[in-house]
């Protein structure tokens, strides 16, 4: 059987941490697997998603609960840039407590839910509450168990396109890594600016990029889990602010909490969290290719060098040369979207080696039961039609 990171099949299922680090290993591949399903798959998705992308008045809500939600805030103001249309992105937890704060009757609506599981309970409302409150109401489903109630509710509907995310994407583990990956990557090729075709050569190129850093950054990453670090703040901005978000997640829930996590935005930090930076703290920095915003990337790196407050250092920059050791280049992009996939890579290895280095169970770092994989507990309560 494979070995993952450098470590032995037995010895990672002793310490139930299989999944985590096979689900991490295989995302290259199953990108690649993607982008040819996605090929195969056209006459599925084009006939239902051009007339709607043609639509002016088109408004996209990149939805899902938890990192499903993350993955919309990464790419929304990557899409708003790049396409021109109308796309924000909301997490269905919020939109189920407040569903007319979020969802705008007067707009055509096309909802992409994100979604591993497709059973948690706010993911299945909303697309409910999208029905029942919106005039014109479109689902994109983005999902990786087949056998999911969100991808049951595309049957025999109109309205609704569910796609399931390549086989070995419905991650097994606590921590969803190649299933967010997968379905950030889906909506990015199906709603980017590009074809399919055109998007081949740059996917390729971070496909083998990445395939390299599995082999090549553990060393380095490994050494930052074992070096004692109780806070871990991650920063970026545009759609590396989303990734941020779920970077800190992610070393949260395989550290079981007892990391403290913050994310941010370079020019946010300054505004009172960076008072959270001290001497037990890894700052991880993820730089843009855009070299306007790259500027306000540099300047607060500059500053918390200067500064000395933070245990640890890190950037994230796809520059080949780059401004100190720290920096760590990670790939050669023309657009920010092409470093998004390597930079998570990044953030995932280390989030795994750091539970590791923990001694808990990447697996399941909550064997007791508390937070679980699929949210429980959560009542769902109808709402009201609207009053004719």
């Amino acid at each position: 059987m494979n070995a993952y990171f450098s470590y032995e099949a037995d010895w990672l299922k002793q310490r139930n941490a299989w999944h985590t680090a096979a689900e991490i290993w295989q995302q290259p591949d199953l990108w690649a697997m993607l982008h040819r399903q996605l090929q195969d798959q056209q006459a599925q998705w084009q006939p239902f998603l051009a007339p709607l992308l043609a639509d002016p008045r088109l408004q996209i809500v990149l939805c899902g609960a938890g990192s499903s939600a993350f993955a919309g805030r990464a790419l929304a103001p990557w899409l708003r840039e790049r396409t021109g249309r109308d796309v924000v992105a909301y997490g269905t937890t919020d939109i189920v407590a407040n569903p007319r704060q979020y969802l705008d009757p007067e707009r055509p609506t096309l909802l992409v839910s994100f979604a591993r599981s497709g059973n948690s309970p706010e993911s299945v409302a909303t697309v409910e509450l999208a029905d029942q409150l919106l005039p014109e109401s479109y689902h994109l489903m983005l999902v990786c168990n087949p056998d999911s109630r969100l991808a049951q509710y595309a049957h025999r509907r109109d309205n609704v396109c569910s796609l399931v995310m390549p086989q070995g994407s419905n991650d097994q583990s606590f921590a969803m890594t190649s299933s967010f990956s997968c379905m950030m990557l889906s909506a990015a090729l199906l709603l980017g600016p590009t074809s399919l075709e055109a998007a081949q050569a740059p996917l390729s190129a971070m496909v083998q990029r990445c395939r390299e850093l599995r082999e090549t950054l553990q060393a380095q990453v490994k050494a930052l889990a074992a070096s004692g670090f109780r806070r871990y703040i991650t920063l970026g901005g545009s759609c590396f602010i989303g990734l941020a978000e779920e970077a800190s997640l992610k070393m949260l829930e395989l550290t079981a909490g007892r990391i403290v996590t913050r994310y941010d935005s370079p020019l946010g930090l300054r505004h009172g969290p960076k008072f959270m930076v001290d001497g037990q703290t890894l700052v991880v920095l993820m730089f843009s290719h855009d070299d306007y915003a790259r500027q306000y990337d540099r300047d607060l790196w500059n500053e918390l060098q200067r500064d000395g407050l933070a245990m640890q250092l890190v950037g994230l920059t796809g520059e080949r040369q780059p401004l100190s050791d720290a920096l760590l280049h990670i790939h050669d992009a023309a657009d920010d979207i092409w470093l998004l996939f390597p930079y998570l890579l990044f953030t995932q290895m280390l989030a795994f080696e750091s539970s590791l280095a923990l001694g808990l169970t990447p697996d399941n770092p909550c064997p007791t039961g508390e937070v679980n994989r699929v949210v429980k507990g959560v009542t769902i309560y109808r709402f009201p039609s609207p009053e004719l």
